[in-house]
């Protein structure tokens, strides 16, 4: 079997070769996180922009780590152990409200009438400036609500013993270091919330990164999404609740993508549009799929 990785050119990307060296040589995904770090060592005064910056930014980042440990903690053990507690036949309600809730509103919040509902989440002035922060937070909290308050079946079919559990963890491990990197790659800035007010701290208008190409994505257009999928098929334990949560948001995961690639053909044209032929857009090309590929999409 043969990957076939994408190689960035400048005839694709439609720019010449020394603006290609300006956007992947110097503006590395470390190198705009780098430089969006060491701006707040120069904030202009501004006591209130300054402090309504930093209070978003640490409620973010707060939730973000808090949910980021409760899918990990609440996956690994099959979603058999959380702080849910409604009586059935009503947890089966609970529980798919909350499995529901976040898809339906991450791809609420990404269309252009559901983006202005994140005006609402921060003062007028500042709104526009903290709406990457403000939409990473409600993201955040959406899947700590969907983590932490699921309420346990009871029922476990499998739990992997032996030399198998630690294999199983491996791959497991293997798939949120995938997604991190597919962050990263994405921009770390952008994924985090930090973009929103780090830029406003600095009394600057958030500068976002171009259509990502490097990196996990160079062999695939859906990396972010395909990593969170494979976190949720490799868990040591299986329950029904993690079956379910897996179904349900692995189709999400397959599925969300055409919207924003839509959105994407619309922001870049011609250049998302080769990017695409190029690049398949879950599973990376085999040898001789290319031309499979194209035909059915």
């Amino acid at each position: 079997m043969e990957v076939r990785p994408f190689v960035v050119n400048s005839r694709f990307l439609g720019v010449h070769s020394s603006s290609q060296d300006m956007a992947f040589g110097r503006n590395t995904p470390f190198d705009r996180l780098l430089a969006l770090v060491l701006g707040l060592l120069r904030m202009p005064p501004g006591r209130r922009r300054i402090s309504i910056a930093f209070a978003y930014g640490l409620m973010c980042h707060v939730v973000f780590a808090l949910a980021v440990g409760a899918m990990i903690l609440a996956m690994f053990f099959g979603m058999s152990e959380s702080l849910g507690r409604v009586p059935e036949p009503w947890s089966y309600l609970a529980n798919g409200f909350l499995v529901l809730q976040f898809p339906l509103m991450h791809s609420l919040l990404l269309s252009a009438r559901g983006s202005k509902l994140l005006n609402w989440f921060a003062p007028a002035d500042y709104a526009r400036t903290l709406s990457t922060t403000t939409y990473a937070m409600i993201a955040s909290l959406q899947l700590l609500m969907l983590f932490a308050l699921w309420t346990p079946s009871g029922v476990v079919w499998w739990r992997a013993e032996g030399a198998g559990f630690y294999v199983i963890c491996a791959l497991y491990a293997a798939s949120w270091l995938l997604l991190i990197k597919a962050s990263y790659d994405a921009g770390a800035e952008v994924q985090s919330g930090a973009l929103g007010w780090m830029s406003l701290a600095q009394g600057k208008k958030p500068v976002f990164p171009g259509m990502p190409t490097t990196g996990l994505f160079r062999v695939i257009r859906q990396p972010i999404y395909v990593s969170f999928a494979l976190t949720l098929w490799t868990v040591p334990v299986w329950t029904p609740d993690q079956l379910a949560l897996a179904v349900t948001l692995t189709a999400y995961c397959l599925l969300a993508p055409r919207l924003k690639e839509n959105r994407f053909e619309k922001r870049y044209g011609a250049q998302f549009r080769a990017y695409q032929s190029q690049v398949p857009y879950a599973v990376p090309y085999l040898k001789g799929s290319r031309k499979h590929d194209q035909h059915s999409s």
